[in-house]
């Protein structure tokens, strides 16, 4: 039975991640209170794009991961309402010479083993998919697969898709995590008092490496700080999502150093949004110039119609960084009763119908879709590392 101070589960972060897992897990029967020190989406989802991307990530765990969270958000798709604003758009991945293209049929050609649909586009024919392309790019690939949604409100919809075994505790900050003597979950401490159950989803994003240490482990979350512009309302100038190959190799780094790569995607709501940059500076939300100015002189470059069009705000956010870029997902054996859900980076939005689906057959014993031992949070025993931010959420 659902109290305000029990539950079946405690999830931490209401987030996109955090609202999936509670969707998940209440899907399958369990009660669960949802814990944030903020508001719904206050993190890394209310900064995100809503990116539901394959075409970005190599074959491997992360692609699968990708791959089933894409059929999960189409089905998604057809059962929450579409205020989520999913839309199955395309991604196109544009390269400027030669040399580039040929790097993206390889990574295109490993891609279709793994079950990823990609089609070469010639540089002559780029304009049939965006006419408002600059010209002479060598050529792209597009990805059919790749699909936006509006990352808050998704959020927001699956956090009341769940029905009455949610409870959603907003502006609570969990303070400390209850173990028993045999150090087994046993709830978590806030300031209006303890919450009690027998397990605690780590979904807090940014702040996942303060949840782990407060259930006395380690979880070597990093921020990756990101900026984003956004224009004027326009008639749609960009139909897709469209970015340079650079954007893939800057995903796969993992240098603490500025990079920027320009990715470009139009909204229903007529704002064009701008991409894509990454630098580890702790949670320092200075406004960077030279990040503004290199993301629009690389979108102009891209798209020399938006060389006129207005910026009417840009806003900072910070992606859950893990030094093997694979999220940290399942139960933790270290600490019993504990389960992660976090360090997806900027990939959260799209790879979270698949993180809540593995939490919720976690905790109620079900066969897993995929095989999760490369997620398995205890990776990172003994690695150290770790930057200690604000409070868990």
């Amino acid at each position: 039975m659902l109290t305000r101070n029990s539950a079946d589960v405690i999830v931490v972060g209401a987030g996109v991640v955090g609202a999936a897992c509670a969707y998940y897990a209440a899907r399958s029967g369990l009660s669960v209170t949802v814990l944030d020190r903020g508001p719904v989406a206050g993190g890394t989802t209310g900064a995100g794009e809503g990116n539901l991307l394959v075409s970005d990530k190599e074959p491997g765990p992360e692609l699968d991961l990708a791959l089933l969270s894409t059929r999960m958000w189409c089905e998604l798709a057809g059962e929450l309402p579409p205020g989520i604003e999913y839309e199955p758009k395309g991604g196109l991945v544009i390269a400027s010479d030669e040399a580039k293209l040929a790097a993206l049929r390889v990574f295109a050609a490993a891609q279709h083993k793994a079950g990823v649909t990609a089609e070469e586009i010639a540089g002559d024919r780029l304009r049939d998919l965006e006419p408002h392309l600059a010209p002479g790019l060598a050529g792209g690939f597009h990805y059919p697969q790749d699909a936006q949604v509006m990352p808050a409100l998704a959020a927001a919809h699956l956090l009341r898709a769940a029905g009455d075994r949610v409870r959603l505790r907003l502006g609570e900050e969990v303070t400390g995590v209850l173990t028993e003597g045999s150090g087994k979950i046993r709830g978590v401490r806030t300031a209006s008092g303890p919450v009690h159950a027998p397990h605690v989803v780590n979904a807090a994003g940014t702040w996942g490496a303060e949840l782990a240490r407060l259930a006395g482990t380690e979880l070597p979350v990093l921020p990756r700080r990101g900026f984003v512009l956004v224009t004027e309302p326009l008639p749609r100038v960009v139909r897709h999502k469209v970015y340079a190959a650079d954007y893939v190799a800057d995903v796969a780094s993992g240098s603490a150093a500025l990079q920027t790569s320009a990715v470009v995607e139009g909204t229903p709501a007529g704002p064009v949004l701008i991409g894509a940059s990454r630098e580890r500076v702790g949670y320092d939300r200075t406004l960077s110039v030279e990040v503004l100015r290199r993301l629009a002189v690389q979108a102009t470059a891209l798209f020399p119609v938006l060389a006129g069009v207005r910026v009417m705000r840009t806003y900072p956010g910070f992606r859950p960084y893990l030094p093997d870029h694979l999220p940290a997902i399942g139960p933790d054996p270290r600490v019993p009763g504990l389960l992660h859900a976090c360090g997806h980076e900027g990939a959260g939005i799209g790879l979270a119908p698949a993180t809540g689906l593995i939490v919720a057959r976690s905790l109620t014993g079900g066969d897993q879709p995929l095989d999760i031992t490369p997620f398995r949070p205890e990776r990172f025993q003994g690695a150290g590392g770790g930057l200690s931010g604000p409070s868990a959420a």
